[in-house]
């Protein structure tokens, strides 16, 4: 599919001979592999362009061409990072693997190697991590300390009852814009990683909280002449950023005394499901995730809570 939608330009970049990401032409393409093959998120594409630059200058210092590396010269390269940060962690160094898998994969299409090193090396092994959940009593409360009196408040209390009830990511709630609503069909549309959009239902308290915010907060931050779709405002008029969200959920947290992220709302979203006995498959699709395998850590929450309790209640526990 890319090599079709590159055409000609990818011949004359191959026939070049030019193997190093930093030619400019050379990078856009790797760039619009990663956007149309791989539908990866901008943020996603932003690391992974960030970490082959990386790996390119490392490649000019030490001789070696892309399209003749090795499985042995891709290692002397995580070595390479490791001994320049210590801290380097296993997923870090995993998510340094992932990324030239990629760009040998994107180097394969446009028929400068036959073959890619990195899969024949192994990936760390990460530990598991299990997410952070707060109670459903520790979501209300943390609600409940919004103070709805004033129009950040009826937004703030909108925005992050819509992150709960819908189980959205930060970028997802950043992203949203007015005519994403569908209240009449009581749903809600979302863009994801990769610009994959899904449809969500719309909880009761949520699109309560939404309509407020419609009607008695959002009006308020409009500024005259400008025109924006974006769902959630600042007070400049502009739509809300990740770090303003962040600061929010921050300062109501500390007041209501409970510990989390904003991802920590879509944690909590996931493990509520299951607890009430929602089928994998359902909150994989609501989540939006492409693998069920990254739904399956929520099952682990709930087989710690069956160990609790069997070791609470059980007279054999």
């Amino acid at each position: 599919m890319f090599r079709q939608l590159c055409g000609t330009e990818t011949s004359l970049w191959v026939e070049k001979g030019t193997d190093m990401i930093g030619d400019q032409w050379t990078e856009r393409a790797f760039e619009d592999y990663l956007n149309i093959e791989l539908r990866m998120a901008a943020n996603t594409v932003e690391t992974y362009i960030r970490e082959v630059r990386e790996f390119i200058l490392w490649l000019q210092k030490t001789g070696y061409k892309a399209s003749a590396v090795e499985a042995e010269s891709v290692s002397e390269y995580i070595i390479f990072r490791q001994s320049v940060d210590c801290s380097l962690s296993a997923r870090t160094v995993s998510k340094i693997l992932s990324t030239l898998k990629s760009y040998f994969e994107f180097i394969i299409q446009v028929g400068q190697r036959k073959d890619n090193p990195v899969r024949l090396i192994d990936m760390p092994r990460l530990a598991k991590h299990l997410p952070e959940v707060m109670t459903v009593e520790e979501v209300d409360l943390f609600l409940q300390e919004i103070d709805c009196s004033t129009i950040a408040g009826v937004r703030d209390r909108a925005l992050f009852e819509l992150i709960y009830s819908c189980g959205l990511r930060v970028s997802e709630a950043v992203g949203l814009e007015v005519s994403d609503l569908y209240f009449e069909e009581g749903l809600i549309k979302v863009t994801g990683k990769g610009s994959k959009e899904r449809l969500i239902p719309l909880g009761e308290r949520a699109e309560h909280w939404l309509k407020s915010y419609l009607v008695e907060a959002r009006p308020g931050y409009c500024r005259p002449g400008s025109v924006t779709g974006s769902l959630f405002l600042n007070r400049l008029g502009n739509g809300l950023s990740r770090k303003g969200m962040w600061k929010r959920f921050k300062e109501t947290a500390e007041r209501a005394g409970v510990s989390g992220k904003i991802h920590t709302l879509r944690h909590s979203f996931a493990t509520h499901l299951l607890q009430g006995g929602a089928d994998l498959r359902s909150v994989q699709e609501l989540l939006g995730h492409s693998d069920i395998s990254t739904t399956q850590i929520y099952t682990h929450l709930n087989n710690n809570d069956l160990q609790a309790a069997h070791k609470e209640f059980h007279p054999r526990g």
